[in-house]
């Protein structure tokens, strides 16, 4: 292909040493945000590392398969294949992020529905099933492919040239809009995006509000209700062992007060 404007980047410069060293980049920073969500759950709800893995990779395959789809995309015509990527990943973030939301809430519904256990997001069995994991894996990348497609024919509306040339048409270095399209932007919206996903597909804990003991079931509340009562129970024994003594003394004292008195008359 013939080489882009100067004011642009050239062919292949998403493909070339630059930009790879700028994608590997991009992956390992926005994945660490990843294992940051990890660390900020409550410790009685964090993930063992294996079930994080089971729920982060699912993102980091579907995150490559629309990276290399845009960057695919990018370079089929002659525009500035910077600003088109760029232009992918705004649409990717806003209305592929409600595709994606939207395609995880059906594919639930019927997994529900189907009674499909192990294909549940987040639900690995136990022990955590490779199997499972492949399954849900392959039902997010279904998701990403759909919203993919959608992105795609949205390109087709015209009126996306004016807006390339609006977006990084007055960043003269090549260099400065590859950094910005494959680094600067990316970083900021995927670690959004994949906080927000790992929400959506990852299990859900809820407290249990009751507790199964000796097998009858208990609330939380009952429970605290018998402890105060075994805390206060030697304190009540006490109590009343001291006013049954008092109640024997009394009862005593009205015993010999009813008992006729005899003087002795010389």
């Amino acid at each position: 292909a013939a080489p882009r404007p100067a004011h642009g980047c050239g062919s292949g410069a998403l493909l070339g040493r630059f930009g790879v060293l700028l994608q590997a980049l991009l992956a390992l920073c926005a994945f660490s945000t990843l294992m940051l969500k990890r660390f900020k759950e409550p410790k009685e709800e964090r993930r063992p590392w294996r079930i994080w893995f089971y729920d982060t990779s699912k993102q980091g395959i579907g995150a490559l398969f629309i990276h290399f789809a845009n960057v695919f995309l990018s370079d089929l015509t002659e525009e500035d294949p910077c600003s088109l990527y760029l232009i992918n990943f705004i649409l990717d973030a806003t209305l592929g992020m409600l595709l994606i939301w939207l395609g995880v809430k059906v594919v639930s519904w019927v997994v529900h529905h189907k009674k499909y256990t192990y294909l549940v997001f987040g639900e690995y069995g136990d022990p955590p099933q490779a199997a499972a994991w492949i399954g849900q894996c392959i039902l997010y990348l279904l998701i990403m492919a759909f919203e993919k497609t959608v992105i795609s024919l949205v390109l087709f509306i015209p009126g996306w040239t004016k807006l390339q040339q609006i977006l990084l048409g007055y960043i003269p270095s090549p260099q400065l809009e590859l950094v910005l399209v494959m680094f600067v932007v990316p970083f900021i919206v995927n670690a959004i995006m994949f906080w927000v996903v790992d929400s959506l597909i990852m299990r859900k804990y809820k407290q249990k509000d009751t507790l199964d003991i000796n097998g009858s079931i208990e609330t939380p509340g009952a429970r605290r209700a018998e402890e105060s009562q075994v805390l206060l129970s030697p304190e009540t024994d006490f109590d009343q062992s001291e006013s049954d003594q008092d109640i024997s003394g009394l009862q005593g004292m009205n015993q010999k007060m009813k008992q006729p008195s005899y003087q002795v008359v010389i």
